[in-house]
């Protein structure tokens, strides 16, 4: 019996990487090498795709990755033009094309995996190629024809991967957080929305898994909107710190082959173009091989899905059942939850968020040890942390979506179940204690449990209030703590039952 492989990688993984119907030849310092003759990438790219068959996906699954990419290479070409370090014309051209990158064409170029070596060198070689044989179309000559505009020597002047690449994953980064951002607070107005929806709808809150003081299911949907937004907020923090980058510092923060005046420009037209706050890093050299901006954004951002994913837990348990469970809110029925049990509807959009975070709390593990792995003036491992974190920020927006779409618009209180489990809980006798004391209160709920009578019947009952006293106090407003009953009455006392007890 033969093995079948788990999934299936290029042809030639393992060889030299296979290229079908017509070539060109392109030359680098190893050698030559065919292309494809149609391909706006080279010799550069080829090789990565040859030397990388390891995840099946190319750079170009995150277009905010590849637009990042386009628009620091215009703002390097509009530097170079400001400061006569780049013929006007072929900048301006450069820049075009950019503009059509950020447009959305192209994007199917962009090809190196996801995960590769050479911290990120692969990818900006894949660009400068890109760029280049777009501009040599655009100007009339064959892909390729580098005499006429070169990949490194003109879209690449002034640069080295080691600043475009991480300033590049830091715009991407900025880029697809502010759509997940947008997601999260429409999430958290959902969540609000029920928390006034449901602001009277009574219920048993639960300490331990175990009943203990009424609270409202509003109160509850608002606890989850409030502590969204304080997720919300943390992730925004974060965009400054994105926003601080290392261009201008070429292979290790010296500067070495930039004009001193490239750096600020280079800054300055990359705020303009993005509608980032962006600045140059004070010390360039710290810049290039610091992570830790990586490890902030990566940090927020499991934060936030940990408390997504608790949120999640909550909602699959107040859902639980129908029957045997807790069944205090119903879900909307999405799918048939069984292929054996007919009638079964299972919690699945909670589900799929709890996986997301899941898979964020991998990615920010991976992120720490990338960050912890770096070494000298460089971290080679940027390309893993980029992939980590910008999967986590698009399943995060997703997540944030179909829970708001699929799940909380819909959810509705099982008013029935929630007022049977009010009516017959103990833990309204907390609200009694500042009247009638701990001790009376403990022996009450003691005989509630026992005799399953009610703590007001009990109340009555025992003489220590009138009925009309006994309701007012466990008004709903009051026993979920919107309306606070201060005035102070007696205090019953153990020798008050006592003698209550006795008569």
């Amino acid at each position: 019996m033969t093995d079948t492989p788990a999934y299936k990688l290029d042809p030639a993984p393992m060889g030299e990487h296979v290229v079908d119907g017509p070539v060109r030849m392109e030359r680098d310092s190893l050698g030559e090498k065919a292309v494809p003759i149609d391909a706006y990438w080279g010799i550069h790219t080829e090789r990565a795709l040859e030397n990388f068959p390891i995840t099946g996906r190319s750079i170009s699954v995150y277009s905010d990755l590849v637009d990042a990419l386009a628009v620091v290479k215009q703002a390097a070409a509009r530097a170079n033009r400001e400061i006569g370090a780049l013929d006007p014309e072929k900048a301006d051209l450069i820049e075009h094309v950019c503009r059509r990158i950020r447009a959305g064409e192209l994007h199917d170029q962009f090809k190196v995996g996801v995960i590769q070596g050479g911290a990120g060198t692969s990818t900006n070689m894949n660009t400068n190629e890109v760029i280049a044989n777009a501009c040599l179309v655009e100007m009339g000559h064959a892909k390729g024809d580098y005499q006429h505009l070169h990949p490194i020597d003109d879209v690449n002047r002034s640069q080295s991967t080691n600043d475009t690449y991480p300033t590049s994953i830091k715009v991407a980064m900025a880029f697809t957080l502010r759509r997940m951002l947008a997601e999260l607070r429409l999430l958290i107005a959902a969540f609000d929305a029920k928390g006034v929806e449901f602001q009277d709808v009574l219920k048993v809150g639960r300490t331990q898994l175990q009943d203990a003081v009424p609270m409202t299911l509003g109160q509850e949907f608002r606890g989850f909107a409030v502590t969204l937004q304080e997720d919300h907020d943390r992730l925004e923090e974060t965009i400054r710190l994105l926003s601080e980058v290392n261009l201008g510092a070429t292979a290790i923060g010296t500067g070495i082959t930039a004009d001193p005046r490239y750096a600020e420009a280079a800054g300055r037209h990359l705020a303009e173009l993005t509608g980032l706050p962006i600045v140059t890093a004070a010390d360039l050299i710290e810049a290039t091989s610091d992570t830790g901006v990586f490890m902030s954004v990566s940090g927020a951002l499991k934060r936030c899905a940990v408390k997504l994913s608790k949120i999640c837990n909550d909602l699959r348990l107040l859902s639980s059942g129908p029957q045997a469970g807790f069944g205090e809110i119903l879900l909307p029925p999405k799918q048939a939850g069984s292929s054996i049990m007919p009638g079964k509807v299972n919690p699945v959009i909670p589900e799929v968020v709890n996986q997301v975070a899941f898979a964020v709390i991998g990615s920010d593990a991976t992120v720490t040890a990338a960050s912890e792995g770096g070494q000298l003036q460089l971290n080679a491992f940027e390309p893993v942390i980029a992939h980590s974190i910008l999967q986590s920020l698009h399943w995060m927006t997703q997540a944030c979506l179909t829970l708001r779409v699929n799940c909380i618009d819909g959810i509705q209180p099982n008013r029935e179940r929630l007022d049977a489990m009010v009516g017959s809980s103990v833990g309204v006798v907390t609200a009694l204690t500042p009247y009638i004391g701990y001790t009376a209160s403990a022996s009450l709920a003691h005989e509630a449990l026992t005799s399953h009578k009610s703590i007001a019947d009990l109340v009555v009952e025992a003489g220590l209030m009138e009925r009309e006293r006994v309701t007012k106090l466990l008004e709903p407003a009051r026993l979920s703590g919107l309306h606070p009953a201060t005035q102070a009455m007696p205090i019953i006392t153990p020798e008050m039952l006592a003698e209550h007890d006795r008569s």
